[in-house]
Protein backbone atom coordinates (compact mmCIF):
# COMPACT_ATOMS: atom_id res chain seq x y z
CA UNK A 1 0.00 0.00 0.00
CA UNK A 2 2.60 2.36 0.78
CA UNK A 3 4.28 1.77 -2.49
CA UNK A 4 1.10 2.84 -4.19
CA UNK A 5 1.07 5.78 -2.63
CA UNK A 6 4.57 6.63 -3.23
CA UNK A 7 3.85 5.80 -6.83
CA UNK A 8 0.90 8.07 -7.16
CA UNK A 9 2.34 10.74 -5.49
CA UNK A 10 6.13 10.54 -7.90
CA UNK A 11 3.27 10.30 -10.77
CA UNK A 12 1.79 13.53 -9.58
CA UNK A 13 4.81 15.52 -9.16
CA UNK A 14 6.27 14.62 -12.39
CA UNK A 15 2.68 15.53 -14.44
CA UNK A 16 3.32 18.69 -12.10
CA UNK A 17 6.38 19.29 -13.02
CA UNK A 18 5.93 19.07 -16.76
CA UNK A 19 3.32 21.56 -16.63
CA UNK A 20 5.08 24.15 -15.37
CA UNK A 21 7.94 23.47 -17.35
CA UNK A 22 5.87 23.51 -20.56
CA UNK A 23 3.78 26.53 -19.16
CA UNK A 24 6.79 28.08 -18.91
CA UNK A 25 8.80 27.50 -22.25
CA UNK A 26 5.10 28.76 -24.04
CA UNK A 27 5.45 31.43 -22.67
CA UNK A 28 8.56 32.26 -23.34
CA UNK A 29 8.83 30.77 -26.47
CA UNK A 30 5.32 30.81 -27.91
CA UNK A 31 3.46 27.38 -28.25
CA UNK A 32 4.79 26.55 -31.75
CA UNK A 33 7.97 27.34 -31.25
CA UNK A 34 8.13 24.53 -28.53
CA UNK A 35 8.90 20.79 -29.05
CA UNK A 36 7.55 18.21 -26.72
CA UNK A 37 11.77 17.06 -26.87
CA UNK A 38 12.50 20.59 -25.35
CA UNK A 39 9.78 20.12 -22.52
CA UNK A 40 11.61 16.73 -22.04
CA UNK A 41 14.86 18.03 -21.81
CA UNK A 42 13.94 20.98 -19.26
CA UNK A 43 11.81 18.81 -17.42
CA UNK A 44 15.02 16.18 -17.29
CA UNK A 45 12.80 13.21 -18.47
CA UNK A 46 13.00 11.09 -21.56
CA UNK A 47 10.37 11.73 -24.22
CA UNK A 48 9.06 8.23 -23.34
CA UNK A 49 7.99 9.07 -20.08
CA UNK A 50 6.33 12.74 -21.13
CA UNK A 51 4.16 10.72 -23.35
CA UNK A 52 3.14 8.11 -20.79
CA UNK A 53 2.01 10.92 -18.52
CA UNK A 54 0.59 13.07 -21.49
CA UNK A 55 -0.70 10.61 -24.02
CA UNK A 56 -2.32 13.19 -25.82
CA UNK A 57 0.67 15.23 -26.45
CA UNK A 58 1.81 18.77 -25.52
CA UNK A 59 -1.63 20.47 -25.69
CA UNK A 60 -3.10 18.21 -22.76
CA UNK A 61 -0.09 19.62 -20.37
CA UNK A 62 -1.64 22.77 -20.37
CA UNK A 63 -4.62 21.09 -19.28
CA UNK A 64 -6.03 18.07 -16.32
CA UNK A 65 -7.61 15.48 -18.02
CA UNK A 66 -10.93 17.24 -18.16
CA UNK A 67 -12.71 15.60 -15.27
CA UNK A 68 -12.87 18.55 -12.82
CA UNK A 69 -14.87 20.66 -15.93
CA UNK A 70 -16.99 17.83 -16.12
CA UNK A 71 -17.83 17.59 -12.14
CA UNK A 72 -18.58 21.31 -12.52
CA UNK A 73 -20.47 21.71 -15.41
CA UNK A 74 -22.76 18.80 -13.94
CA UNK A 75 -22.23 20.49 -10.01
CA UNK A 76 -23.77 24.00 -11.43
CA UNK A 77 -26.53 22.04 -12.53
CA UNK A 78 -27.28 19.75 -9.67
CA UNK A 79 -26.72 22.90 -6.96
CA UNK A 80 -28.36 25.48 -8.84
CA UNK A 81 -30.96 27.45 -7.18
CA UNK A 82 -31.51 29.34 -10.21
CA UNK A 83 -33.43 27.95 -13.76
CA UNK A 84 -30.72 25.78 -15.76
CA UNK A 85 -29.78 27.90 -18.34
CA UNK A 86 -28.72 30.70 -15.72
CA UNK A 87 -26.94 28.11 -13.56
CA UNK A 88 -24.66 27.07 -17.04
CA UNK A 89 -24.46 30.82 -17.36
CA UNK A 90 -22.90 31.52 -13.89
CA UNK A 91 -20.50 28.71 -14.21
CA UNK A 92 -18.83 29.58 -17.86
CA UNK A 93 -18.86 33.60 -16.63
CA UNK A 94 -16.66 32.29 -14.09
CA UNK A 95 -14.28 30.61 -16.00
CA UNK A 96 -11.55 31.64 -18.45
CA UNK A 97 -11.77 34.53 -20.86
CA UNK A 98 -15.17 35.57 -19.23
CA UNK A 99 -14.09 35.86 -15.79
CA UNK A 100 -12.53 39.54 -14.30
CA UNK A 101 -11.90 37.83 -11.08
CA UNK A 102 -8.92 35.14 -12.46
CA UNK A 103 -5.83 35.61 -10.11
CA UNK A 104 -3.38 37.53 -11.98
CA UNK A 105 -0.58 34.45 -11.69
CA UNK A 106 -3.49 32.71 -14.16
CA UNK A 107 -4.11 35.50 -17.09
CA UNK A 108 -0.68 34.47 -18.83
CA UNK A 109 -2.14 30.53 -19.15
CA UNK A 110 -5.85 31.93 -19.69
CA UNK A 111 -4.25 34.68 -22.41
CA UNK A 112 -1.79 31.81 -24.12
CA UNK A 113 -5.25 28.92 -24.65
CA UNK A 114 -7.06 31.98 -26.45
CA UNK A 115 -4.36 33.16 -28.47
CA UNK A 116 -3.52 29.29 -29.41
CA UNK A 117 -5.01 28.34 -32.69
CA UNK A 118 -4.11 24.20 -31.16
CA UNK A 119 -4.50 24.97 -27.25
CA UNK A 120 -8.44 26.28 -27.75
CA UNK A 121 -9.21 23.00 -30.61
CA UNK A 122 -7.71 20.79 -27.41
CA UNK A 123 -9.72 23.19 -25.17
CA UNK A 124 -13.15 22.29 -27.54
CA UNK A 125 -12.15 18.76 -27.18
CA UNK A 126 -12.28 18.82 -23.53
CA UNK A 127 -15.72 20.47 -23.21
CA UNK A 128 -17.10 18.22 -26.12
CA UNK A 129 -16.21 15.38 -23.32
CA UNK A 130 -18.20 16.51 -20.88
CA UNK A 131 -21.60 15.48 -23.44
CA UNK A 132 -22.63 12.76 -22.07
CA UNK A 133 -22.44 13.84 -18.07
CA UNK A 134 -23.81 17.20 -19.29
CA UNK A 135 -26.79 15.48 -21.25
CA UNK A 136 -27.58 13.30 -18.27
CA UNK A 137 -27.81 15.78 -15.86
CA UNK A 138 -30.08 18.33 -18.31
CA UNK A 139 -32.36 15.28 -18.43
CA UNK A 140 -32.59 14.64 -14.72
CA UNK A 141 -33.14 18.82 -13.72
CA UNK A 142 -35.03 19.05 -16.89
CA UNK A 143 -37.18 15.38 -15.98
CA UNK A 144 -37.19 14.90 -19.83
CA UNK A 145 -35.37 11.92 -21.65
CA UNK A 146 -31.64 11.76 -21.65
CA UNK A 147 -32.44 11.13 -25.53
CA UNK A 148 -34.74 13.52 -26.31
CA UNK A 149 -33.88 15.79 -29.06
CA UNK A 150 -34.03 19.47 -27.43
CA UNK A 151 -31.99 17.73 -24.18
CA UNK A 152 -29.19 17.03 -26.11
CA UNK A 153 -29.53 19.57 -28.44
CA UNK A 154 -28.84 21.85 -25.67
CA UNK A 155 -26.00 19.76 -24.23
CA UNK A 156 -24.05 20.40 -27.46
CA UNK A 157 -24.78 23.97 -28.20
CA UNK A 158 -23.68 24.79 -24.39
CA UNK A 159 -20.89 22.87 -24.81
CA UNK A 160 -19.67 25.14 -27.87
CA UNK A 161 -19.90 28.25 -26.22
CA UNK A 162 -16.55 28.36 -25.37
CA UNK A 163 -15.46 27.94 -28.47
CA UNK A 164 -18.16 30.21 -30.09
CA UNK A 165 -17.25 33.04 -27.65
CA UNK A 166 -13.99 33.36 -26.05
CA UNK A 167 -12.31 34.75 -28.51
CA UNK A 168 -14.56 37.60 -29.32
CA UNK A 169 -13.53 41.25 -28.63
CA UNK A 170 -15.33 40.58 -25.20
CA UNK A 171 -15.92 37.43 -24.28
CA UNK A 172 -18.20 38.27 -21.51
CA UNK A 173 -20.70 40.12 -23.60
CA UNK A 174 -20.72 37.51 -25.87
CA UNK A 175 -21.23 35.13 -23.51
CA UNK A 176 -24.10 37.11 -22.11
CA UNK A 177 -25.95 37.52 -25.75
CA UNK A 178 -25.52 33.75 -26.44
CA UNK A 179 -27.18 32.61 -22.85
CA UNK A 180 -30.07 35.46 -23.59
CA UNK A 181 -30.28 33.66 -26.99
CA UNK A 182 -31.33 30.58 -25.52
CA UNK A 183 -33.17 31.83 -22.84
CA UNK A 184 -35.92 33.82 -25.73
CA UNK A 185 -35.60 31.81 -28.02
CA UNK A 186 -34.52 31.96 -31.85
CA UNK A 187 -36.20 35.39 -32.89
CA UNK A 188 -39.51 35.10 -35.13
CA UNK A 189 -38.92 35.85 -38.85
CA UNK A 190 -40.53 39.30 -38.86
Amino acid sequence: MANTGRRERRKRETRRKLDEVALRLFLEHGYDGVTVAQIAEEADISVATLFAHVPDGKEALIFDDGSERRAGIVAALRDRKEPILEALHKFFAARGPYSTEIPPEHAPKRDLIVQTPALREYARRLWHSCEPELTEALAEESGLPPDAPAVRALARFVLEIPDLTGTAPDPAAALASVFALLESGWPPRS
